[in-house]
């Protein structure tokens, strides 16, 4: 199987040297392959073969025995104090962590994905209920698929929709503070805008109005009574204009007629009528003249006296009401400003809930991660977690010695302190001869069996016990 003949090992910490081929990897790989029922080879039984075995026991009671074959489906037995184990692939997964068949990997992983390994390792119960539970809902921008620590670092983050929304949300408020600020400067202080949504400008006017109305009456009336004599004797001169234009009229006609007679024998008898008839002639139209002249006196004297009464009384002043109506309209002009700055100081309120309400949830993102380090299942010492990042005794991965990242490499390995106790390493030649020798010493300190490679220009399989 993988091109080995047959290997036995006693359970002994061993390195496996030898050139490339020699079979080394070949080792490894076939426990690989019994642990995980997983291989990267294209062919596993040994070429010529049907089948291949892998018997793994250890001094727990676990026994596993799996077969390869070529011509019928793979056998494979895993046992636990001697009763068949169910589910066996489950129970294999919960004994070892796949960094226990390749440590090394974890030194030659980018920072990023070491940090999600180590976060990974902390053990607290949790599911979407418990998001649900602590925010008010699940954020729909981060992962899910990852340790609960990197999702509350994906939530609080500053690329998180929490944090932007509360950008957008602050940057409206100050916005609207600075619209609320304008109206204000530009609305009288102490503006009393119920007063001036309920004042009537109409009742205000119609009072102003009859005012002015009344003025004009008691101005006409002072002006008729003012200027009565001058319209009587205006009157007058009509009379007597209209006497002296009759006396010159009559008068030549009386000339003419006198001429006529004169001159017409023949009509004297009918001037002499008219003649006759002359004086009652002027009669009458004098008592006409006499009568429009009484009836116009008697029409003017009936207006005097009917302003007379107005006349008397006083011209009022309503320019107090005619400022309080310019004022009133004045004042409601600033009301639907008024009203907007209302409405945009109710916006700012809202908005300051939801800011508030955002920063409560980031701040709940920031400090959940100590709360759960309180009570989660840490298993290595030293680790504490900052903004989302693992410190181990308050230093970055970066940051640590080559000595204490070995001790790291052994403790992110090796998660489950009942399971396997089995390192496997895999080209240890990559290491310097200082920290391969670190290496095999921490494992051995940790009680901890591990079968390591390492390419050299032997070209046998050397088996060296450690």
């Amino acid at each position: 199987m993988y091109g080995i003949t047959e290997y036995e090992g006693d359970g002994k910490s061993i390195e496996l040297d030898g050139t490339n081929g020699a079979g080394k990897s070949s080792v490894i790989d076939a426990i690989r392959y019994a642990l995980t029922n997983k291989s990267d080879r294209k062919y596993i039984v040994r070429n010529g073969e049907t089948e291949g075995e892998i018997l793994i026991e250890t001094d727990n009671g676990l026994r596993i025995n799996r077969k390869a074959r070529t011509n019928q489906v793979d056998y494979k037995s895993v046992k636990k104090d001697g009763r068949e184990v169910g589910s066996p692939e489950s129970f294999l997964k919960d004994i070892f962590s796949p960094l226990q068949l390749s440590p090394v990997e974890f030194m030659e992983k980018s920072e990023k994905e070491q940090n999600a390994i180590i976060l990974d390792m902390i053990q607290y119960d949790w599911n979407l209920q418990t998001i649900r539970e602590w925010f008010g809902e699940i954020p729909d921008w981060v992962s899910y698929d990852q340790n609960i620590l990197q999702v509350l670092n994906d939530i609080q983050s500053e690329k998180g929709a929490y944090f932007q929304n509360r950008q957008d949300v602050n940057r409206d408020i100050r916005n609207k503070r600075s619209f609320i600020e304008d109206i204000a400067d530009s609305i009288p202080a102490g503006y009393e805008a119920e007063k001036w949504e309920n004042m009537n400008l109409s009742e205000l006017y119609m009072k102003i109005e009859k005012i002015r109305k009344e003025n004009e009456e008691i101005q006409k009336a002072k002006q008729v009574i003012e200027s009565r004599d001058n319209k009587v004797r205006k009157y007058e001169a009509d009379r007597e204009i209209a006497l002296a234009a009759l006396d010159r009229e009559l008068s030549a006609e009386k000339e003419r007629l006198v001429k006529d007679n004169e001159q017409l024998q023949a009509q004297l008898k009918a001037n002499q009528e008219k003649l006759n008839g002359m004086a009652e002639r002027k009669q009458d139209k004098t008592a006409v003249i006499n009568k429009t002249y009484e009836s116009e006196v008697a029409k003017y004297n009936a207006m005097v006296d009917e302003y007379k009464e107005i006349s008397d009384k006083e011209i009022q002043d309503y320019s107090k009401l005619q400022e309080e109506a310019e004022h009133a309209e004045e004042m409601k002009s600033h009301l639907k400003e008024y009203e907007r700055m209302i409405s945009l100081q109710t916006d700012v309120e809202n908005l300051r809930q939801e800011s508030e309400d955002l920063t409560n949830k980031i701040e709940k993102a920031r400090t959940l991660p100590g709360e759960i380090l309180e009570t989660a299942v840490i298993p290595i010492a030293g680790l504490t977690v900052k903004n989302g990042i693992p410190l181990i005794n308050g230093l970055p991965i970066s940051n640590l010695s080559d000595g204490e990242k070995l001790d790291l490499c052994i403790d992110v390995a090796i998660q489950k302190p009942n399971g396997l106790q089995i390192i496997l390493i895999d080209g240890v030649e990559k290491l310097s001869t200082k920290m391969r020798n670190e290496l095999y010493q921490k494992c051995k300190d940790r009680g901890l069996q591990f079968i390591a490679t390492r390419t050299t220009d032997d070209e046998d399989l050397t088996v060296i016990e450690l």
